[in-house]
């Protein structure tokens, strides 16, 4: 088969304008990025509509070091669903240049189920990234002066909460001293970066709701204490007009096309195992404005994604998801039932039924939240139909929808017989309310405990001394109000990426809580989780190159 770019590069774009005039978005509201990319005015958004249409998640089991194929079948459901005559969009994350040049890869689907055009999307794109890292990185060099200037006042600052970002992956960035050099360069200061999908500016661009919001919520972002032990802000620099400035465009959700022509709403970047990991609301609710159905993920696992899916996104937004499609696959399933990773691709009918306890924890803590469930086995050519059948039978006794799709293979026509399934599912059966993990009144730990006892399946959360002094500063803010986003490894339920399977009997440790005051939620740091990543001991960027003028190695 060809490689993905090979694919993308070979199939015919339509001009953005023709892909947007086809869900009913006016050509005089296009702001085109060239040819085939667009933004699109945020007061094109209907509540009204929204509310006629169906939200499907698409979320995994615990994914392999090498994904689960996730973003493939969210746009191969909706290049389905098309295909047996649905008005369908999907809508999607972006992708960051640090797992595409790192280990990972691009984020634009793969085979014939991609967003295009892939090489624009999988690097600069629209410059969304960029703002957020310019936003961001702004606000640090204005702290920055604000303390030169005020160092010998009593208007100083005795604590800085606010580092800087960039989107790559560079472990050496991680722990840094700045301002060295004399008194000339500033005041010598331990501080350090995350990767860019993990900056609070990019948790607002993607929670934020129209301009007014993303304003309000930059100028409420936690920068630091003053020697009065105050909270020191955006609003309190003077500066949430000027940050707002530089993401007025960024905050328009991107159009692009699938490899059959579907309309993709990509906008926004969280990764999931650090940040929220879901799309911007404002692109999800473009979607549902003109998509009969809409097709959105969550990044890796349900027990990561999902869970920050509805607990924070869909609380704070109101969204109601119709149903949610789990994505499993036999590498995934073997490697969780005691397989050996290097083996993961040969049968083993014993390994993959092993597998299915991680299946089966996923799908019960999915129903926890009041969701429809349907299981869709991402098909490689490795596959045999015998452990194909087995989970097939498994879900059947389970009474869980099955269906098995062979999109990254054949593009829309793999997903005819899941997008079936999800139509029969969501008209034959009564949406339930959404339930969600905790209150809004619970405390920061009791939320914490109960996302950890009852979606990961710990016996016990301890907390850092640095933990636990944040905890008491959010007491004191007033906000413990505030959704909980656990920052942890997206390779198992407990904080050990090598715990496959279900972990049993596991202690989780909190090492830092971080406040973000501005996308209005609280990061609970657990176990040896980095939130700016390093690279393999041979990048992505090892295969990358241009040749005769066009792009080669992106996936």
């Amino acid at each position: 088969m060809k490689a993905d770019i090979e694919i993308a590069r070979e199939t015919t774009l339509c001009k953005i304008k023709e892909v947007a005039e086809k869900i009913g978005i006016p050509r005089y509201e296009v702001q085109n990025y060239g040819r085939y990319m667009a933004k699109i005015p945020l007061k094109l958004i209907d509540e009204a509509e929204i509310e006629k249409h169906n939200l499907i998640l698409v979320t995994a089991i615990t994914p392999t070091k090498a994904g689960i194929g996730k973003t493939t079948v969210s746009i191969g459901l909706a290049l389905g669903l098309n295909r047996i005559g649905k008005k369908a969009i999907v809508a999607l994350r972006e992708p960051s240049l640090g797992p595409c040049f790192g280990m990972k890869g691009g984020a634009a689907g793969g085979g014939y189920s991609q967003v295009l055009p892939m090489e624009n999307i999988n690097l600069h794109f629209t410059g969304d990234f960029h703002a957020v890292t310019s936003a961001h990185n702004m606000i640090t060099a204005l702290l920055d002066n604000y303390v030169y200037q005020t160092r010998d006042t009593c208007d100083g600052l005795n604590e800085i909460k606010w580092k800087r970002v960039l989107d790559v992956n560079d472990r050496n960035l991680r722990n840094i001293v700045s301002g060295l050099g004399g008194s000339a360069n500033g005041v010598p200061t331990e501080t350090g970066f995350d990767i860019t999908p993990a900056s609070e500016i990019m948790a607002i661009l993607c929670l934020a709701t129209d301009i007014d919001d993303l304003k309000r919520r930059i100028g409420n972002i936690l920068l630091g204490y003053t020697n009065n032990d105050q909270p020191f802000t955006v609003n309190d620099l003077g500066v949430a007009g000027a940050i707002t400035v530089l993401l007025k465009d960024a905050l328009l959700p991107n159009l692009v096309q699938t490899t059959e022509q579907t309309s993709a709403f990509v906008h926004g970047g969280p990764f999931a195992n650090i940040a929220h990991g879901c799309n911007s609301v404002v692109a999800t609710m473009m979607a549902l404005t003109y998509g009969d159905y809409v097709v959105t993920e969550a990044g890796f696992g349900a027990d990561l994604g999902a869970e920050k899916f509805f607990n924070i996104k869909c609380r704070k937004a109101g969204l109601k998801p119709k149903l949610t499609v789990v994505v499993a696959t036999s590498q995934s399933l073997k490697l969780h039932g005691g397989v050996p990773e290097s083996q993961i691709k040969e049968p083993n009918a014993e390994g993959l039924v092993s597998g299915l306890a991680n299946l089966d924890k996923h799908i019960d803590n999915l129903k926890s939240f009041g969701q429809q469930i349907i299981v869709t086995f991402n098909r490689f050519d490795t596959d045999v139909d015998e452990e194909i059948n087995l989970v097939a039978e498994h879900c059947r006794k389970r009474g869980v929808g099955f269906a098995v799709n062979t999109v990254f293979a054949n593009g829309g026509d793999g997903g005819v017989d899941l997008a079936h399934l999800v139509v029969d599912t969501i008209e034959k059966t009564p949406s339930a309310p959404l339930k969600y993990t905790y209150d809004d009144t619970d405390s920061v730990r009791e939320k914490i405990r109960k996302i950890s006892e009852g979606i990961y399946g710990a016996t016990s959360i301890v907390y850092a001394s640095l933990a636990g002094k944040k905890l008491k500063q959010i007491e004191s803010l007033g906000i413990s109000h505030y959704p909980v986003c656990i920052a942890k490894t997206q390779y198992s339920f407990s904080s050990d990426p090598k715990a496959f399977g279900v972990s049993k009997d596991f202690e989780l440790k909190v090492r830092d809580v971080i406040i973000n005051n501005g996308a209005e939620m609280i990061v609970a740091v657990m176990g040896e989780i980095m939130r700016m990543p390093g690279l393999p001991k041979i990048p992505n960027a090892r295969n990358i190159d241009i040749l005769n003028g066009q792009v080669e190695g992106l996936s």
